[in-house]
């Protein structure tokens, strides 16, 4: 089953006369940044001012990440987790768009690690309607007891003493809580496990050096940088369809595995 009739069917009715924003959440891969464009295009075909953005797009540029890596700890030069965004960007355009004023969407080129020049984002614009996808969309962070044991081999051996991840949660108990009360609604792509994520990660590496020509990274690359979002990954598998307004169970081939049954206009 296509996911995007599925989503466009539990959206449309809840949209108003006000900007509406939607979060998308789901694993790297599952199709996200797709499906955000999807439904931006059909609702433009509605008549609507709909703008896709990717929570990517607000990473931190290079240099604050590695000022981070340098004042708290080394994972933080990484893009991805919680306390990696510029959350005062992403909380000003968001400001915006609920206030009706024009905002101008920053983008991020994955393949440099660096946000692009502000003359090489999405131009200023009114938006009726913002869909706002990204992997940690919506997510709570843990309690502090689940830190303690590593998941993989990258927490154990360079984040024994749980620093970074405990920079990770704290940031996403604080400051990305308050971006998530920011959404009109949530929607989540469930990964049908982990193992599967990776893979999908791969698929969207090799889409990406093929458009653009240039050398992305190789599986074991892809294997050290996926492991850095599975920790929280799989407590969203576990957590977030229990608060996300609509969840689509997704098999390997990112088809909707069953007619999803949504549990209405969830905040986050």
């Amino acid at each position: 089953m296509d996911a995007l009739p599925c989503l466009l069917d539990w959206l449309r009715p809840q949209l108003g006369t006000r900007p509406f924003i939607l979060g998308l959440a789901g694993a790297q891969g599952s199709g996200k940044s797709t499906l955000a464009a999807g439904i931006a295009r059909a609702l433009q075909a509605d008549g609507l001012a709909a703008a896709a953005v990717s929570l990517d797009d607000f990473y931190r540029p290079r240099r604050d990440r590695l000022a981070l890596a340098t004042r708290i700890h080394p994972l933080l030069a990484t893009r991805g987790v919680p306390g990696s965004h510029d959350v005062p960007l992403l909380m000003h355009a968001l400001c915006q768009v609920r206030a009706g004023q024009p905002v101008a969407l920053p983008r991020f080129d994955k393949l440099a690690d660096d946000r692009l020049a502000p003359q090489h984002w999405q131009p200023p614009a009114r938006i009726d309607v913002l869909v706002l996808e990204g992997w940690c969309i919506g997510a709570r962070a843990q309690p502090a007891a689940l830190l303690h044991d590593p998941v993989n081999p990258l927490e154990a051996d360079e984040d024994p003493a749980a620093v970074w991840r405990a920079h990770a949660n704290q940031a996403l108990a604080g400051a990305y809580q308050r971006l998530w009360n920011r959404l009109d609604a949530l929607a989540f792509l469930a990964a049908p496990d982990w193992k599967t994520v990776p893979r999908w990660r791969a698929e969207q590496e090799a889409s990406l050096a093929r458009a653009t020509g240039r050398t992305g990274m190789d599986a074991a690359a892809i294997t050290r940088f996926c492991a850095h979002y599975e920790r929280l990954t799989r407590w969203q598998l576990a957590t977030t369809p229990l608060h996300a307004g609509l969840t689509l169970h997704l098999d390997a081939a990112r088809r909707v595995r069953a007619t999803p049954a949504p549990t209405g206009r969830a905040r986050p």
